[in-house]
């Protein structure tokens, strides 16, 4: 069974970086896109930034120009930058990726734990 592992949560004072990553594990045949989501509390679950196979990135208005998507096509990981880190960001941060188990599978959308990022001074 394939699973996502969130990591680089943590506590970090406003204007500070942190750098999450989510790793993948068990058999994948192919693997699409991945993204980042992040759910504050009291609030729906809101994109954050996605990125394709190919590298083509999107970004929520909000993060952009702060945040960076990245990820190792040959690891299966995916990474967020954060910088410039504002009271607002903070939330349980979820990695996603849209993959196939096995050549005979349909596409999945499979979903991390989760990783609590907060920013405070």
């Amino acid at each position: 069974q394939v699973q996502l592992v969130e990591s680089g949560g943590g506590l970090v004072q406003p204007g500070g970086s942190l750098r999450l990553s989510c790793a993948t594990s068990g058999r994948i045949f192919s693997l699409n896109a991945m993204g980042w989501y992040r759910q504050a509390p009291g609030k729906q679950r809101e994109l954050v930034a996605t990125i394709t196979s190919g590298g083509t990135t999107n970004y929520a208005d909000s993060v952009k120009g702060r945040f960076t998507i990245s990820r190792d096509v040959a690891k299966n990981t995916a990474y967020l930058q954060m910088d410039s880190l504002k009271p607002e960001d903070t939330a349980v941060y979820y990695c996603n990726a849209d993959l196939r188990r096995e050549w005979y599978n349909n596409w999945a959308t499979v979903w991390g734990q989760g990783t609590q990022v907060t920013v405070s001074s």
